[in-house]
């Protein structure tokens, strides 16, 4: 029985799901925060490797590579690599290069432009084996892809992360690390629209937070201001964005605020879906295929969108207590059956 573990080596976590005979069998989730150097990679992998074991092959998709600890992308996944081959050896390792399929280690130099961010093409190729038609929407914890597919094949009109962004295909709107001053200039409180403070001193996993709606497990990195991931350390952090102390504030302000970044976040997204819906003719009957953490928000734009939902759990062959977690992980566990 061959095992297979599929890696998605991401500059803020490290995911990796094991396949045996077909199945997930366990899925793994670790923060590996590279801007505080490439060492935290090792680290990932070293707590990886500890909680699945080995395995007959490896085959790992990136986006690591666009993490500031490199100069450029190309210098990226040539390093991502050249760790990932030393912390694996001697298993087996191919790397997914997006159209051109598994490459092995010493092919990356040349196939280093399609390797880099594959890892939304991973998940959009498992799911058209499934819907001829569909839309396919990954939210994790910093972005979300939005891939068009048609006829059984993905239609994305981008590839590299420039392209996508331009597209609607990649908007960066996540449910854990988005910065709140990012996306609003002005917010509404206290009937009138206030300025937003200009500092990373929330997150939109506060906000989830502060509704009731972020998933357990989700947010696995240090908060803005390193204190706890309490409701009320939450909601500090939120007023604060507004220059105000949570003292001065009532809880039910501070929910109302939230779910006003929660809707302005479903907008962007809504946004980009229908920038890519414009683009051409889908099946009456076209579902929305929902993976990542954010899967609660993409059911809420597939009700906005009129489609119906599908969860990415259901596409695949999981043990059935961690069904969430290979959907949550998408990327990892695509490659891995993708690697069959």
């Amino acid at each position: 029985m061959q095992s297979i573990i599929g890696w998605d080596i991401g500059g803020a976590h490290l995911k990796a799901a094991r396949v045996e005979a077909g199945q997930i069998v366990n899925v793994v989730q670790i923060a590996s925060p590279l801007w505080q150097g490439i060492e935290e990679l090792n680290c990932a992998f070293a707590e990886a490797k500890r909680l699945l074991g080995p395995a007959d092959l490896n085959a790992a998709t990136m986006t690591a590579e666009l993490a500031d600890a490199f100069s450029s992308r190309s210098e990226g996944v040539a390093r991502v690599a050249q760790i990932a081959v030393a912390e694996l050896k001697p298993q087996r390792l191919v790397f997914y290069a997006g159209p051109a399929g598994m490459v092995a280690p010493e092919a990356i130099a040349a196939y280093s432009q399609i390797v880099a961010s594959a890892n939304w093409h991973a998940s959009a190729t498992l799911a058209a084996r499934h819907f001829a038609d569909c839309l396919f929407a990954d939210m994790g914890s910093t972005t979300c892809d939005i891939i068009p597919i048609r006829g059984g094949k993905l239609a994305a009109q981008g590839y590299g992360d420039a392209e996508r962004m331009a597209h609607g295909e990649l908007v960066y709107a996540g449910v854990v690390r988005s910065f709140l001053m990012a996306g609003l200039s002005l917010v509404p409180f206290r009937g009138r629209w206030v300025p937003l403070m200009n500092e990373w001193f929330a997150n939109m996993s506060d906000v989830y937070r502060i509704l009731g709606e972020l998933p357990e497990g989700a947010d696995i990195m240090q908060t803005a201001d390193q204190r706890d991931k309490s409701v009320a350390a939450s909601e500090a952090r939120l007023a604060r964005q507004i220059g105000l102390d949570a003292q001065e504030t009532e809880p039910w302000e501070l929910a109302r605020l939230a779910r006003h970044f929660a809707e302005a976040q479903l907008r962007m997204v809504t946004d980009g879906a229908h920038l890519v819906l414009s683009k051409g003719k889908f099946a009456a009957d076209a579902p929305l295929i929902g993976a990542g953490v954010g899967r609660f928000v993409l059911k809420r734009l597939a009700q906005r969108l009129d489609l119906p939902y599908v969860d990415f759990s259901d596409l695949v062959e999981a043990v059935p207590e961690i069904r969430h977690k290979a959907a949550d992980c998408a990327p990892a566990c695509a490659v891995a059956l993708l690697a069959l």
